[in-house]
């Protein structure tokens, strides 16, 4: 079997990461593995305040949890339990929730396990805060994405009400800024480009913009 080809993703919140993601994945016509969904999929079913449970209740509940990826580019399906995730897991609530999971040993060591067994026979794009540096180090292409503070949140205000979700623009700049905080300080897997990551500041980028400068780099890479 030939080694699976895998694109990492990373960056904070209001990047684009999603839809570049997904355009990269349609484009090179492999699978797009969202992990922050994983996270959020996590940390919504175990439901608000477990990461206030002790370590050996979490375990336990993880080990009824299983992650599924099917389909390839922007039809790529992620599954927990069988079940495709929805939108329900893309509230600002529960991406705090996933931050809050995301600082537990216990989660991030069944992340990681649950991830990389994605990539074993997948070629993917991998998405995410730490795939770079923690989940696929051994990647041959990897990206660091970031923007400014107000214009990721000016993006994630429109990517709301595109879903159709409620958002204020100032309480949505506090809920980013907090979790920047939060996932960069973090002692497991913080926020970070990886030393041999390409780092793109998309803040005064459009999304084509910023997708063809990727695609152009990834075709050097895999060349």
């Amino acid at each position: 079997m030939a080694t699976p080809f895998i694109i990492t993703l990373d960056g904070p919140a209001g990047v684009g990461k999603s839809t570049l993601a997904k355009q990269l994945a349609d484009h090179f016509e492999i699978a797009y593995l969202d992990t922050g969904a994983m996270f959020r999929a996590t940390a919504w079913k175990l439901g608000e305040g477990s990461w206030n449970w002790d370590s050996s209740r979490i375990e336990e509940a993880l080990k009824s949890f299983s992650f599924t990826l099917s389909g390839s580019g922007s039809n790529s399906v992620l599954s927990l339990n069988g079940v495709p995730l929805t939108n329900d897991i893309r509230t600002e609530t529960v991406g705090m929730w996933a931050s809050n999971v995301a600082k537990i040993p216990a989660v991030r060591a069944f992340q990681k396990i649950a991830q990389r067994k994605i990539g074993e026979t997948t070629s993917l794009i991998a998405e995410g805060r730490d795939m770079g540096t923690v989940i696929f180090p051994q990647a041959p292409c990897k990206f660091f994405l970031d923007a400014d503070l107000e214009e990721r949140a000016r993006r994630r205000f429109s990517q709301l009400e595109e879903m159709g979700k409620p958002a204020d623009m100032s309480e949505l700049l506090d809920q980013i800024k907090a979790r920047d905080d939060q996932d960069r300080n973090r002692k497991e897997a913080p926020l970070k480009a990886a030393d041999d990551a390409i780092i793109v500041d998309t803040t005064t980028l459009d999304i084509d913009g910023v997708f063809e400068k990727l695609v152009a780099e990834a075709k050097k890479i895999s060349a």
